[in-house]
């Protein structure tokens, strides 16, 4: 499981993390939903050590992560594969170099069985036959689900999505939705989604929960979310910008 305990960031004078606090169960789907600019991607980073906090810890399998040493850290990061918010593909790189980068750097595998994981995991994600192609030949669509082949590629425990539709119009919003719950039942994965897309968020969560001024104020399934009467919570998954925002309890920690 992951465990965040008290976490704190800020950069400069604007603090983004105020004591966090969140448990993250094996094999959940879990979204963390909150305002555009909150700190949503910054705790996704924290997750996978790309941040260290100020202070507060991270724990992954019962491993700090914030105390690792370099070492420690690169073997737990191969715990997680990663959807970027822009896919981030190599332009100079074909489909199959960019699916096969972490394969041909932290592995010992044959060209042949990377080259058979590949087309693997291009199958997945209903891309096959594009190994040769490049990004520039992909719409935005397609490099999320290129992207997605990647992040799966090393078998992660934890997939990690960054705003997975942002940018992509409803139909395919919703393939890459499918994609995300195939990817949970099928794999049998740990998925971490940050969004706003709150038809993203119902569809692909078991549990949501809402980052708001730093720390986690709600938590509960996509029913509890529609249901509650939080004031900060109700408007944000109802779109609704009109009236005085009313204060939200904190709760400091969940399960």
């Amino acid at each position: 499981m992951i465990e965040v305990h008290d976490l704190h960031k800020s950069f400069g004078d604007k603090l983004v993390l105020d004591g966090v606090n969140l448990t993250i169960e094996t094999g959940e789907s879990i979204t963390i939903i909150g305002q555009s600019g909150g700190g949503k991607s910054v705790l996704l980073k924290h997750l996978v050590g790309l941040l260290a906090p100020d202070s507060g810890n991270v724990i992954i399998d019962g491993q700090n992560l914030t105390r690792a040493r370099r070492k420690q850290l690169y073997e737990i990061r191969k715990k997680f594969g990663v959807l970027f918010q822009g896919a981030a593909l190599f332009d100079s790189m074909t489909v199959e170099d960019n699916v096969a980068l972490g394969l041909r750097t932290h592995t010992d595998k044959s060209e042949e069985e990377i080259a058979e994981r590949v087309k693997y995991c291009l199958h997945l994600v209903n891309m096959d036959d594009t190994q040769k192609l490049k990004p520039a030949e992909l719409s935005g669509g397609m490099k999320k689900r290129i992207g997605l082949a990647r992040a799966i590629a090393m078998e992660p425990q934890y997939i990690l999505y960054d705003e997975p539709t942002t940018g992509l119009d409803p139909i395919t919003a919703d393939a890459i939705n499918d994609l995300i719950v195939t990817m949970n039942r099928e794999l049998k994965v740990t998925t971490v989604v940050v969004t706003h897309d709150m038809v993203s968020a119902y569809k692909v969560s078991n549990r949501i929960v809402m980052l708001y001024q730093g720390k986690i104020i709600f938590s509960g399934t996509p029913k509890e979310t529609q249901e509650t009467d939080i004031d900060i919570v109700h408007r944000f998954v109802t779109g609704e910008a009109d009236g005085k925002i009313g204060k939200s309890p904190v709760i400091t920690h969940y399960r």
